[in-house]
Order: structure tokens, then sequence, then C-alpha cells
């Protein structure tokens, strides 16, 4: 069952880079880690590091997909964004988005979130 899950997920996180490079993004990396912590996609865009969170749900009862984006996972983004950048001596504005998709019947439903949280 992890599999399958991992399976999904790998397939929504490629529609969401295609996504983003339709819009003009660059994408450097994708499943980026940093020991138990991962980054879904990083890109740029203009002057901006843009790390993107991308959440499926299938259904949406119990929440749109970015509800489940929590404080914890933002605190987890955020230090691992911060490896990445002394990492690789990153000297760019960094942005957070979210990439929320949802399926209703076949329809897919992709819901870009820029800005969706701030380091504290």
């Amino acid at each position: 069952m992890t599999e399958n899950k991992q399976e999904i997920g790998k397939h929504w996180e490629e529609v969401a880079c295609e996504y983003l490079i339709n819009k003009g993004y660059r994408i450097l990396k994708q499943n980026w880690r940093y020991k138990h912590l991962e980054i879904d996609i990083i890109a740029e865009n203009e002057n901006f590091l843009v790390i993107v969170e991308v959440k499926y749900r299938s259904y949406t009862h119990f929440g749109s997909p970015e509800v489940f984006v929590d404080k914890q996972k933002q605190r987890f983004l955020i230090e691992a964004t911060n490896q990445y950048i002394q990492k690789n001596n990153i000297d760019k504005e960094v942005r957070f988005d979210i990439i929320a998709i949802s399926q209703k019947y076949k329809e897919v439903e992709i819901h870009h979130i820029e800005d969706a949280f701030y380091p504290r």
C-alpha cells in the first residue's frame, strides 16, 4: 500500500512540475532530501527561489488539499530550505507555494497558492 501511495504522489508531483513549467518556472530539483526532510519541488521564477509542496486528495470531504500543510510541515519545509540554500550558496528571495490538486470524478483541479506561508 505504501508503494502505491508513493507512486500516486510521484505522479501528481510530475503533473505539478508540468504545470509550473507551462507557467514559465524552471525546475531545479524534485524530491530534494535533507536527513528525514523532503522538498517536493524546488524551482525558479524570475528572482525567486520557489519551494513547492504538492498536495493531492482524491476527495475533499475532510478539507481541501492545502489544509494538510500544517505548521509542523511548514517548519520542516523551512528547515530543509535553509539547508538547501546553505549547501548551494543561494542568494535569492524565497517563496513558499502550495500546489493543491483534487479530483472529482475524472476532472482534475489544480490550485496554485503562491506565498502560501511565510517563515517566522
